[in-house]
């Protein structure tokens, strides 16, 4: 097949690029330009898409023998990733945005313009494993756990999946790297980046604040009414927040505070104790099932509400736009905007059935 490999920068995906060019395709490598002013150097371990890391990645296009190019794709970037990343925020809402990049830059954006290009297949670094079968795609969660990112790419469409390649959802991170040393690539020891891309320093509260300003509110106890503070914005916060809360007065019981909802339009977010974030239920909007297979009824399934963690066993069901869950071990910080993203049981909890947007919970 002709495949584009997406490189970042990294190690993922220069591995990855590299078992595509094994396996007898004719690869050529892209970078991604994503900011309209890339930083010369990244922050320690944070960050990406730095002037670093387009030669990181076309020294080891270099190495690997392929065409490299780079695609500036800063403006969409801007337009679909950071702008509705502010927007939600300052809905009050807590969005995923590498979810969003994954939909709407790499297997939309970068994809759409490979297929116009004779492309077959874009090739990335996540590790996720994909089949194929009798052109029904398969998305299930990859060998190494810790690294599993099938979470964020559950939001592909089954288009989108015939045509793309995840080459490393077989490995194991420190085989990946293992395996960088000895194909020479210099990029074996890079750090993986972490957090927000686009905020490299990791403070989103800042970040949020010089987009949407200061706008205050007051911080109220759920259960008595009682304000308890103030604040510069609901954008600093989310569901399930302990840290930062801005409170000074312990709780007449002793117990830490939580933020349990955000009101955007009053500017308030009520806290109160931790057994208050308890969800049974759970309404989701867009769904997407990656194999075209809506559910068919009530449907035993295993949910994740975030990117690490947050799993329950439930029973899912499909009804009109959306999905209603009802989760059979409640889950705490289940904030709206976030993706829920269901998996098949009786295959070890590791097939995606489908997923959704995060609208409301109970």
């Amino acid at each position: 097949m002709r495949v584009l490999a997406a490189m970042s920068g990294g190690v993922d995906s220069a591995v990855a690029a590299a078992r595509a060019v094994d396996a007898g395709h004719e690869v050529v490598g892209v970078h991604l330009a994503l900011s309209a002013k890339p930083g010369t150097l990244r922050t320690g371990a944070r960050g990406c898409c730095t002037i670093e890391d387009s030669r990181d990645a076309r020294r080891a296009a270099d190495l690997l023998g392929i065409p490299f190019y780079v695609w500036d794709f800063a403006e969409r970037f801007t337009e679909e990733v950071i702008e509705t990343f502010v927007g939600e925020y300052a809905a009050g809402r807590t969005p995923n945005p590498c979810l969003t990049c994954n939909e709407k830059i790499k297997f939309e954006a970068l994809l759409d313009k490979a297929m116009a290009l004779g492309f077959d297949a874009v090739c990335t670094g996540h590790y996720a494993r994909l089949s194929i079968v009798d052109g029904v795609p398969e998305l299930r969660r990859s060998r190494d756990e810790g690294k599993d990112q099938s979470y964020v790419l559950a939001s592909l469409t089954a288009e989108q999946l015939r045509h793309s390649m995840f080459p490393l959802g077989d490995s194991l991170k420190s085989e990946v790297r293992q395996e960088a040393a000895e194909r020479d690539l210099a990029v074996a020891k890079k750090p993986d980046s972490h957090d927000i891309c686009f905020i490299p320093d990791g403070d989103t509260k800042k970040f949020l604040e010089s987009k949407l300003g200061q706008q205050p509110g007051k911080l109220v106890d759920a259960e008595t009414g009682a304000v308890l503070g103030e604040h510069t914005g609901v954008h600093g916060f989310t569901i399930g927040q302990r840290k930062g809360l801005g409170i000074d007065a312990p709780a007449p019981d002793g117990r830490p505070r939580y933020v349990l909802s955000l009101e955007p339009v009053s500017g308030t977010v009520k806290v109160g104790p931790a057994d208050r974030l308890s969800v049974t239920e759970i309404d989701a909007k867009r769904p997407i099932w990656p194999s075209e297979r809506p559910l068919d009824g009530p449907t035993e399934c295993v949910v994740q509400v975030r990117a690490h963690g947050g799993t329950a066993e439930a029973v899912a069901e499909a009804g009109g736009e959306g999905i209603q869950v009802q989760l059979r071990q409640p889950l705490r910080g289940v904030a709206p905007g976030q993706a829920i993203v269901l998996y098949r049981p009786d295959a070890g909890g590791d097939v995606v059935l489908g997923s959704g947007i995060i609208a409301a919970t109970r």
